[in-house]
């Protein structure tokens, strides 16, 4: 467990996340991350946009479905 301190930046409110963690997390200065709410009002601090990730889902789908068109149309 990482303990973390809001801290005022301006006019708004943050956390500092240590060294460790961003490489955990695999980002850096001016990367996104994304909030997310789970089971029972956690939340999971993600580098994985879920919004990116469905459309991927959606992707996958057609791929397979038109399997033999994309096959068709890469010649």
């Amino acid at each position: 467990m990482v303990e973390l301190k809001v801290r005022k930046f301006g006019n708004s409110l943050g956390v500092v996340l240590p060294k460790d963690v961003i490489n955990r997390l695999q980002t850096g200065d001016g990367e996104k991350l994304f909030l997310i709410e789970v089971a029972e009002g956690d939340y999971r601090l993600t580098p994985y946009d879920p919004a990116f990730e469905k459309q991927m889902e959606r992707v996958d789908d057609i791929m397979s479905r038109y399997r033999n068109t994309l096959r068709a149309l890469a010649k």
